[in-house]
């Protein structure tokens, strides 16, 4: 940059004014100008429908107990044990598929622990319509009922000839309730093996899909799950080993985390709890 010549003074002549930088001059206009197509950007996404869905802690249900007064295990065949505590499922509220989520919707929930922004197509097959998705989770839950059946037929080495399970539970989809309906069905026909309950007279959560031969698995939204099992009393949450990590993220204070990867896993652990034996842990 070439040096600026000395002001001039003296015979009655104005000092001269100081030149500026060269390549400063614009520089105001110019980021004015890249800062427009910013700010119409914003304005739009403000304003479009974004891929996404937020979701929150949905609700939670006994399945040791009734939903909307029908009993949620029916049993014939075989006697059906009175039980006490509980063994709750637990569910996430997702806004719909057809749901309009803008920018604004998206930012408040990206800041708040009790809400997740997830990716449309992780809560909702792509290019399927409302009807089509809500039979499709129907359909899950029913080979989540029957897998769970199952399940604790076989843990029991009871005969599916001869007794019969029936699992109902209204306004609910997926697969995710597999595990928590193997531990009701085990508790209502075998509790703990020894006379005495299976939740030890507990308030027990968790989620988790199971196979026929007792294999859990994965299902994600584990966080929120903790939040909806904490909020309605659960003291226990029984999480698929494989999401340790996510449950331990937010887990809400007083609630125990139980890792488990197979039904008899699962329900060895719930006998230690009572017994006072050792517990696995995430």
């Amino acid at each position: 940059m070439p040096a600026l010549p000395p002001p001039a003074t003296g015979g009655g002549h104005s000092p001269r004014t100081q030149e500026p930088v060269p390549g400063r001059r614009r520089r105001t206009p110019v980021l004015a100008l890249c800062a427009l197509p910013v700010v119409a950007l914003l304005a739009v996404a403000a304003l479009v429908p974004l891929p996404f869905s937020i979701a929150q802690p949905g609700m939670t249900a006994d399945v040791l107990g009734s939903n909307r007064g029908v009993p949620v295990i029916t049993i014939e065949g075989a006697e059906s044990r009175r039980t006490s505590g509980q063994l709750r499922m637990t569910t996430i509220a997702a806004t719909g598929p057809d749901a309009e989520v803008g920018l604004g919707d998206l930012l408040g929930a990206w800041f708040a622990t009790d809400r997740a922004v997830l990716p449309r197509e992780s809560v909702y097959p792509v290019g399927d319509t409302t009807k089509e998705i809500e039979r499709h989770n129907t359909q899950e839950f029913e080979k989540s009922q029957d897998a769970a059946s199952q399940a604790a037929l076989r843990y029991l080495r009871r005969s599916p000839e001869s007794v019969r399970v029936g699992l109902r539970l209204a306004d609910v989809g997926g697969p995710s309730a597999g595990l928590m309906f193997s531990l009701g069905v085990v508790d209502k026909l075998d509790g703990n093996g020894g006379g005495g309950d299976l939740t030890g007279g507990r308030r027990i959560a968790g989620t988790g899909t199971i196979t026929p031969d007792g294999k859990v698995g994965a299902v994600g939204g584990v966080p929120l799950k903790t939040q909806a099992a904490k909020r309605d009393g659960a003291s226990v949450f029984l999480v698929p080993k494989a999401e340790c990590g996510d449950a331990r993220a937010e887990l809400p204070k007083g609630l125990r985390l139980i890792p488990v990867t197979t039904l008899t896993g699962a329900v060895d652990a719930l006998k230690a709890l009572e017994s006072g034996g050792k517990v696995p842990s995430c």
